[in-house]
């Protein structure tokens, strides 16, 4: 199944293959019980990529992590999120994992924070979301999706992370929470360099979504796509890799999450249900990160 739907996906995205990618160190940060590293790199379309790259202090490196950051209608925050300096504190996996012995890769995807057109920085603009829209948009009119570049772009990451920390390609992942979670449910599934994912606040299946009004993703704005896989699927394709789907029984965004698990065959799956909503807590956060910590240490 993993093979089948994973060159489907790559084939109906005209998603090209992992490479290696050349990347620029900048500025280092040192904190408490890590660094971290300002880095850039070239997307497939030649735009700029700015990322933090967190690394353990006085410790060996375990393994690594991509992490992806939300969306929560919050343009002007990405890497920076992730780094635990703005936005909400149970989105900084960055520091929290980078003093577990884990080198962590935050970019900022394309239309957030340093990627967005008009303004850069953590500051708001009016026009956020139409940046964000119109990436959609214009490629939709040009025969392209949103959806490969996003994949691309992550390919990329996970690419830099191996390189520019040194690390064991069979020791990295990917994890992420509402559009951080679907942007790793279906890198790993179409990458599979991703020895694990932990997928948060993303997992529901499309007729639930629709049923309920959910909003869909400018992300999987792709034609036709439900008509050939649904969200189980998806997830299908990423075992036997281990992987966390965490959920909230009061968040639309993972609403019949455990259904749609249950669907799936095989006992790779660590699922984490909570009687709560989108937004993370304490001890979701404590679970990611221990559950990640856990994929590295075992090996």
């Amino acid at each position: 199944m993993m093979t089948d739907l994973t060159t489907t996906l790559r084939e109906r995205l005209g998603l090209a293959d992992p490479v290696p990618v050349a990347f620029q160190r900048g500025d280092v940060e040192e904190a408490d019980g890590f660094d971290r590293e300002r880095i850039e790199y070239r997307g497939l379309e030649g735009d700029l990529i700015p990322a933090f790259l967190f690394t353990p202090r006085g410790r060996d490196t375990l393994g690594g992590v991509v992490v992806f950051h939300q969306h929560n209608g919050e343009f002007h925050f990405g890497k920076s999120e992730v780094a635990g300096e703005v936005g909400d504190a149970f989105q900084a996996f960055g520091p929290a994992l980078a003093r577990r012995g884990l080198a962590v890769l935050a970019s900022d995807s394309i239309t957030f924070e340093d990627r967005r057109g008009a303004v850069q920085g953590v500051e708001p603009d009016y026009y956020d979301w139409l940046q964000h829209y119109n990436a959609m948009s214009y490629r939709l009119l040009d025969g392209d999706l949103l959806m490969r570049k996003c994949l691309d772009d992550a390919q990329r990451a996970l690419s830099v992370l191996v390189q520019a920390a040194g690390i064991d390609e069979r020791l990295v992942g990917v994890a992420g929470h509402s559009y951080g979670g679907y942007t790793a449910l279906y890198h790993a599934a179409v990458d599979a360099r991703c020895r694990f994912a932990c997928v948060s606040g993303a997992v529901c299946s499309f007729e639930t979504r629709r049923r309920e009004d959910t909003g869909i993703t400018l992300f999987e704005t792709v034609p036709g796509l439900a008509r050939q896989i649904d969200t189980h699927d998806v997830l299908s394709a990423i075992g036997p890799r281990p992987t966390m789907v965490v959920s909230g029984t009061k968040d639309k965004y993972s609403r019949d999450a455990d259904q749609v698990v249950a669907k799936v065959a095989g006992d790779f799956i660590t699922e984490l249900r909570v009687d709560r909503g989108h937004a993370l807590d304490q001890e979701r956060f404590d679970a990611i990160v221990e559950w990640i910590v856990d994929r590295v240490s075992d090996q």
